[in-house]
C-alpha cells in the first residue's frame, strides 16, 4: 500500500509524510530528495545553475522512481503537477493521492519559519516568496492538485498529529 501526498510548499508533505509512514509501518520517500540526490546539489542550486526546466525534467524521473516503489508514503514536490507526464502517471495509479490544502497566509508563515526553505529552495517568481507569490502559484496549481487527487485534507489548522489521524483513516 502506497500513498502520495501533494500540495504547496509548506503544506506539511514531508513532515506529515514521515510520521504517517512510521505509523503505517512503511517507508517514506520525498521526490525533492530524489532530485537533490540525482543532481548532487540543492534545489536552489539547480534552479540557479541549470534552470527550472532542468529541475522539472529531473523531477519527472524522481516521480516515476517514487511511485514505482511499493509500500511507501510519497511526498510529491509542490510543482510536480505542472508537468503533464506527472499528472498522467499519478492519475493512472491505483493508490491514494491526498491533496494537503492550506491557506496561503498559513503557508507563508510556515515557509518563513523554516530556515531550510530559505537556504535550499528558490523563490518561484519575481514576487520573492511572499503572500503574492503563494497566492499566484496556488491559483495555477490548485486545479492541478485537484485533477490528480483522490481526496483532500485541509491542514491549515491541524497539527501534524491531527493530520496523521485523518490521513491514517484515508489510506
Amino acid at each position: 500500500m502506497s500513498a502520495v501526498l501533494l500540495g504547496y510548499r509548506g503544506s506539511g508533505k514531508t513532515t506529515i509524510g514521515k510520521k504517517l509512514a512510521d505509523r503505517l509501518w512503511i517507508k517514506f520517500v520525498d521526490t525533492d530528495d530524489l532530485v537533490v540526490q540525482q543532481a548532487g546539489k540543492s534545489i536552489r542550486e539547480i534552479f540557479e545553475q541549470d534552470g527550472e526546466d532542468r529541475f522539472r525534467e529531473m523531477e519527472i524521473r524522481a516521480v516515476r522512481d517514487a511511485v514505482g516503489r511499493t509500500d511507501h508514503v510519497i511526498a510529491l514536490g509542490g510543482g510536480a503537477v505542472l508537468r503533464d507526464e506527472n499528472r498522467a502517471l499519478l492519475k493512472s495509479l491505483e493508490i491514494k493521492r491526498v491533496y494537503l490544502r492550506c491557506d496561503p497566509a498559513e503557508l507563508v508563515k510556515r515557509i518563513h519559519a523554516d530556515p531550510n526553505t530559505t537556504a535550499n529552495r528558490p523563490a518561484l517568481t519575481q514576487l520573492g516568496g511572499g503572500i503574492d507569490e503563494v497566492t499566484k502559484l496556488l491559483a495555477q496549481r490548485e486545479p492541478l492538485y485537484r485533477e490528480v487527487m483522490t481526496s483532500e485534507l485541509d491542514v491549515t489548522n491541524l497539527s501534524v498529529d491531527e493530520a496523521i489521524v485523518y490521513l491514517a483513516k484515508m489510506t
